[in-house]
């Protein structure tokens, strides 16, 4: 291999290097809109087709007619899952079975902030999480400190303890996850 050949070589390995790390600068989390109770199915879809996606959880305990006692684990936002995709990869996520759309207005699809899915997947692993429909008028406030410093959401109370409440605004999805005083400060008016 002479001299110039290997400064090719370099070149391409340095070329396809760039090229990855601009697709993973590309990459952006969107939510992705599902047929009714078909989202583990197409997280599924999703990994056959190299797609990184992530679908919230929370686990339920229900109480059938003959007083039976089952723990479900059900979607936290009903119909909806996350698919982190560059825009180039719209195709494989529209493609797969069970996808109705991926969430945004008449020209493009909307991108989450990085920060909303980071502080679901960190919160859902170390607290119970639970869905949250009753959203009512609270304060306002950002978590100050630990992984998801910076992140704003409302704060409620539910039997004695103290609820953050991240609302996702594009899907009009929301999730409370308990928190300590401590950890939260009240938003500037």
């Amino acid at each position: 291999m002479s001299l110039s050949d290997a400064g090719l070589e370099a070149w391409g390995e340095s070329t396809t290097g760039l090229a990855i790390s601009e697709a993973a600068q590309d990459q952006h989390w969107y939510a992705v809109c599902t047929m009714p109770q078909h989202e583990k199915s197409v997280v599924k879809q999703l990994a056959v087709r190299d797609v990184e996606s992530f679908l919230p959880t929370y686990e339920t305990v229900r109480v059938w007619k003959n007083r039976q006692r089952m723990k479900l684990i059900l979607p936290l936002f009903p119909t909806y899952l996350f698919a982190h995709i560059t825009p180039r990869e719209r195709g494989k996520v529209l493609q797969s079975p069970g996808v109705i759309q991926i969430v945004g207005n008449a020209r493009e699809s909307i991108p989450l902030p990085d920060a909303e899915i980071e502080f679901l997947r960190c919160g859902l692993s170390r607290q119970l999480v639970e869905p949250y429909c009753d959203l009512v008028i609270g304060e306002r406030v950002r978590v100050k400190s630990g992984l998801m410093q910076g992140v704003e959401g409302m704060l409620v109370r539910r039997a004695g303890n103290l609820r953050f409440v991240l609302t996702i605004a594009l899907i009009n999805q929301s999730a409370a996850i308990q928190v300590d005083a401590g950890d939260i400060e009240r938003l500037s008016a």
